[in-house]
């Protein structure tokens, strides 16, 4: 059986090759410690240590100068809730361990007005905490107070490829 995204990989380059689309690559952004759409163990939220997951990128375009991660919860009254947002990973990271990010990294603010990882913690119901990785051509400037509008200002025009990965987590659902 061919695995999904070895389709959209084909796919991708059919309609390049055939249409002269933009090329979009295959870039993947993984967890250890749950799947795509399932449920975030109570480790990463503010009922458990409230540490960052692992988390592993896979073929990251070549020509990209820098990664930005974003997390991000879109149920959440203020829309969308920053959880955590690192930007200008160096491009040959392939992975965040837990509770940690690459040399060099830097982090921006959360909606908390804090830098760093702010766990799932939603007052109430199950909500759905989206996992963006961008690949870009440049490294982001450095700003004191970098936040979700002015990192996407910057990476606007220069993203090369991105990709979601979804968890999702309810308070009390151990």
């Amino acid at each position: 059986m061919i695995h999904p995204d070895t389709y959209l990989c084909w796919h991708n380059f059919y309609l390049f090759y055939f249409f002269s689309f933009k090329k979009i690559n295959c870039m993947q952004l993984k967890s250890r410690a749950f799947e795509d759409g399932g449920m975030i163990p109570v480790k990463f939220t503010c009922e458990g240590p409230n540490i960052s997951p692992p988390l592993e990128f896979i073929d990251v375009p070549a020509e990209a100068k820098s990664l930005v991660l974003m997390i991000e919860d879109p149920d959440a009254e203020a829309k969308p809730w920053v959880h955590w947002m690192v930007f200008n990973i160096p491009p040959d990271a392939k992975a965040f361990e837990e509770n940690s990010i690459a040399p060099g990294a830097e982090q921006g603010l959360c909606n908390g007005n804090t830098l760093g990882y702010e766990g799932p913690c939603p007052p109430e119901n199950e909500h759905t905490y989206v996992f963006k990785l961008y690949a870009v051509d440049k490294m982001l400037d450095t700003d004191p107070t970098p936040d979700r509008k002015k990192v996407l200002q910057q990476i606007h025009g220069h993203t090369i490829d991105e990709v979601v990965l979804e968890g999702r987590y309810q308070k009390g659902k151990k």
